[in-house]
Formats: C-alpha cells, structure tokens, sequence
C-alpha cells in the first residue's frame, strides 16, 4: 500500500505544480497520460480527458466507473504561499488543486492499479475528466459518448470519506428589466431599475414548497445586478443574474417556467437546463455496503461532473468541501492514504 500512496503523492505533487486552470489543462493531461503509460495502462483521450478501462473486459458484466477532474480554479488573491508549489509540512500537502479535487484524483487512480489485482465480477473504468469547475461542454460531456455502458459510479470530490448520494442541480439565469432613457434632471424616460423592483422582491420572498431529506429546499438567489451608464441618464436596461440550486423534486426546465410565468415585467434567459439534481438510490448494493463500513450519507449542495452522468453516481473522496477554492488549499497525506483503503475495501467482492 505504501508505495501507491507514494505514487499518489508524487504524482500529485506534478500536477500542482502544472497550471490546470478549466479550459487550460493540456499540460496536466499530459503528465498524467505520461504516469499511465509508466505504470502500464494503456489510456483513450479526448481533448484533456483520459480514460483506462481494465484488460479483462467483459461487456456481460456490469460496469463501475471511479471519476476526478484534472482543472482547478484560478487562485484567490489571498494565498499566503506560492499555489503551484506542493509543500509538504509533516503530513500536508499544499498547492492549488490539492484538495478539489487532486486527492480525489490520483486516490481513485492508485485504487483502480490495486483493485486491478483483485478478482473482480464487474468492468472496471477510470476517468479523468475536464472543465469540471465550468461545467464546460470539452469536458464530461465530451468524453461520455466515447466510454462503453456504465452501471454506477464514483466520484472522487472531497467528501470527507462520507458518501454524498444526491446532490443539487444547478441552473443561471439571466434577467432583463426595459425602460427608455432619458434626462435625469427632468425625470424623462422609463428607469428599468423601477420596472424591476417588484419582480426582484417577488425572486427575494419566494420558496419551493416540496423539500428534500437530504438536499432540503430548492434555493434561488439573486447574485449579480447591473445597470445604469452614469448619474445623469435614467437607465433603459437592467441585467441580473438568478443561481438557482434544484432538489431532486424540480427539474430545471420547470422551475425556469415557473418563474418566467411570475416576472411581471422582466424577461428571463437560462443559460443551460442540463445541470440537474442527481444521486443514487439508497437501497442501490454500493450504498448499503458503505453504511455497513460505517459510512454516513448526506446530500450535497455543491456541483460536479456527477450532475452530467446518466446513471446511478456518489460523491465519495478525500479531503474537506470547505477548502475547496480557498487560499491556502491542503489535502493531508493521511487523508489519501485512507480514500484508496476505502475504495478498495468497498469494491472488493463487489
């Protein structure tokens, strides 16, 4: 086990110190397609995304799927120390990307070189993904039609170890208030600030009746406003923009008509519909093994690639949600240590 965790820990230290930025990750797929060949695994890729499918496939069998993304987001202003530099102080890591999701990342990949060893009744899958922090269609998507049927899946996000069996969609919308310019002094023209107040009021005070267990209500709020060229001129247009966050019991295409119905002076534009709540049923064998391990489930407010996957899927990796995105970004060796035991504990005679 030891070396694989060094082999985890030296691989991740490349990838932080290789700028991976979402839609800039070629640099990054490239050292990471050099690790699988080193270590005899022959990969598909397409784009940034890579993909390993075992040797002794069998397309009778059914197929798990581990899954991390490869691309981080820019680093705060904040950082204290350099971002691509992967220091190790006793048993952490530092470095952007370390803990969302590069843990999760080379955990699943060392797990999936183990679980090759094993005699196994299902088709084992590895897939590096992507654009995952911008949802971007080179990404998850891409590579998706590329892979073969795949039964369940887990994805390597910082969970605490704890498994995350649903998660909540996500939609943008984009809002327009119209008015008329005109002279401020005079109090000409329509001013589109006033033409929307009542629907941003109405977007403040609203709540979805239908709350879920794990994921509770689905939340929207208003997050940018814009509007307004300079003192003087009484504003003709008014651009704001909606996050909206899904439980399981609205789709996206609804809540958007929803709304859209209500606005009584603005209109409404989605960017995308396909980011939907998802999840993995409860009763399905991967999640009762987990709670038989000892393991909690909890729904996640927080997006990834699982929201793009067809099928059954869990969020299930080392590292803390809460340092995702933040200054000073660590994941503890110890942590990854333990994400490849419980991988390979849980499909282990799956």
């Amino acid at each position: 086990m030891e070396q694989y965790v060094q082999d985890a820990v030296g691989l991740l230290r490349r990838l932080i110190a290789t700028p991976s930025v979402s839609r800039d990750e070629r640099a990054a797929a490239d050292v990471m397609e050099e690790h699988l060949r080193m270590w005899g695994l022959p990969n598909g890729r397409e784009g940034n995304n890579l993909w390993v499918g075992c040797p002794d496939w069998d397309s009778n069998r059914k197929t798990v799927m581990l899954n991390a993304h490869i691309d981080t987001v820019k680093p705060v202003s904040t950082w204290t120390r350099n971002p691509f530099d992967p220091a190790i102080e006793g048993d952490v890591l530092y470095g952007l990307g370390s803990n969302d999701c590069g843990g999760g990342l080379v955990a699943t990949l060392q797990a999936y070189r183990i679980l090759l060893r094993h005699p196994r009744s299902y088709n084992l899958l590895w897939v590096c993904s992507a654009e995952e922090e911008v949802s971007g269609r080179d990404g998850f998507s891409r590579v998706l039609p590329l892979l073969p049927p795949v039964d369940v899946a887990i994805v390597g996000e910082p969970t605490g170890l704890q498994p995350a069996t649903a998660e909540k969609g996500l939609m943008v919308i984009d809002g327009y208030a119209h008015g008329k310019s005109g002279h401020a002094a005079r109090n000409e023209g329509v001013n589109a600030i006033y033409e929307a107040l009542d629907d941003l009021v109405w977007l403040r005070d609203y709540r979805f009746r239908k709350e879920s267990q794990l994921l509770g209500p689905t939340k929207m709020a208003v997050t940018v406003v814009e509007s307004g060229t300079q003192h003087n001129v009484v504003p003709d247009l008014l651009h704001f923009v909606i996050d909206v966050r899904t439980n399981e019991y609205y789709q996206n295409e609804y809540v958007f008509e929803f709304l859209r119905k209500h606005m009584k002076k603005c209109e409404l534009q989605a960017r995308s519909f396909r980011l939907h709540s998802s999840g993995i049923p409860h009763d399905h064998p991967l999640v009762k093994r987990l709670v038989s391990m000892g393991r909690t489930p909890f729904g996640s407010p927080t997006l990834s690639d699982q929201a793009l996957m067809p099928f059954p899927s869990l969020k299930l990796g080392p590292g803390e949600s809460s340092r995702s995105h933040s200054a000073d970004e660590f994941i503890r060796i110890s942590e990854i240590r333990q994400a490849i035991e419980l991988y390979v504990r849980l499909l282990s005679g799956y």
